[in-house]
Order: structure tokens, then C-alpha cells, then sequence
């Protein structure tokens, strides 16, 4: 009992730190391509928003050719990704972002996977029993979560439509959105 006891009041205070993480950010929200505001440049790239209106939030989501994208600006960097968790659905714009063994990752509150930003791989801590002196390293489990190129031009910040003659864990869910989405539409 006492065990179900801690384990609730572990998942309310994960709850309540992601609320606070959520309000103390300025999310931009820009769904441009669902409202056909979209600047599409004749290169394909997609405008996102203003490079120092995403500094200042640190992040945007908007809509690329239908997927939800969420752009993190972290350490002079800008780097985005589906906005869609490769594992469960959460939404990594109210998710923190940490250096981990020298790499940029978002860590899931909830379920404690971590994604890094550069390449989209999902990572785990773990020992090699064959090593003469094991101890916990960080190991990759692939790449996980679809990332998107960006580029900054001219004070703007664009991302290229995604690539999907490659698949990725996290198009299950970014798929799974769209089409709830587009079904609350009809």
C-alpha cells in the first residue's frame, strides 16, 4: 500500500513540475500550414517564426506539412523534431532540456527516456557485464524520433518538410495526431 502511495505522489509532482515548466515558458503556438498562412519558400523550406522570438521563448510548435513540430533554440542552437514523443504521446513542449554526456536531450518527465536533439536518438544508461571494469555508460537505442533541418535566413527560421522515406518510432504518433486532428475537423 505504502508503495502505491508513493508511486501516486511521485506521478502528481512530475505533473505538477511539467505544469510549472509549461507556465513559466512563452510558447509561441504557430499552426501554419493548417491555416495556409504558411510561407513556403521555392526551396521547400518552411517559415517557422522570427529567430529572436524563438530565442527569447526558447521554443515554438508549429504545423509542417501536417505534423506537429515542435523548434527548441539551446545553446545557440536551434534544432527541431516531432513534437510527439516516440514512446507515449507527450508533447515535448512542456518538457525541459538537459545536457547529457556532453549532448543536448529532452527527458521525459513521465517515463524518463532521453532524446537527443541533434540526431533523435533515444539513449539509455547502462553496463556492458564483458567490460573489465563495468560501470553505467551512455548507449544508444537508434534513432527514435524524426528530426527536421533547420535554417536560419535573413532574421527568419525555416524547417524542411520531413523525409518519410524513412521511418521513424515517432511517426506512429505524430500520424496518430494528425488524423484525430483532422478527424475533430470534419
Amino acid at each position: 500500500m505504502l508503495d502505491l502511495v508513493i508511486l501516486s505522489l511521485h506521478f502528481f509532482i512530475c505533473f505538477l513540475i511539467s505544469l510549472a515548466i509549461w507556465r513559466r515558458r512563452e510558447d509561441v503556438d504557430l499552426h501554419s500550414s493548417s491555416t495556409g498562412t504558411a510561407e513556403t519558400r521555392p526551396d521547400g523550406l518552411i517559415l517557422i517564426g522570427k529567430e529572436d522570438d524563438i530565442k527569447k521563448s526558447e521554443r515554438i510548435t508549429a504545423k509542417v506539412d501536417g505534423r506537429e513540430v515542435v523548434v527548441f533554440y539551446h545553446e545557440g542552437k536551434f534544432h527541431a523534431m516531432d513534437s510527439r514523443c516516440y514512446h507515449d504521446d507527450l508533447l515535448f513542449c512542456f518538457i525541459s532540456l538537459q545536457d547529457i554526456d556532453g549532448q543536448a536531450c529532452i527527458v521525459c518527465p513521465w517515463h524518463k527516456y532521453v532524446i537527443t536533439l541533434e540526431t533523435g536518438e533515444g539513449l539509455y544508461e547502462g553496463t556492458d557485464p564483458l567490460e573489465p571494469s563495468p560501470g553505467p555508460q551512455w548507449r544508444s537505442k537508434g534513432v527514435k524520433q524524426r528530426i527536421h533541418k533547420v535554417t536560419v535566413d535573413s532574421g527568419n527560421v525555416y524547417v524542411s518538410p520531413p523525409d518519410f522515406s524513412v521511418k521513424f518510432d515517432s511517426d506512429y504518433f505524430a500520424e496518430k495526431y494528425r488524423k484525430n486532428e483532422l478527424n475533430l475537423e470534419k
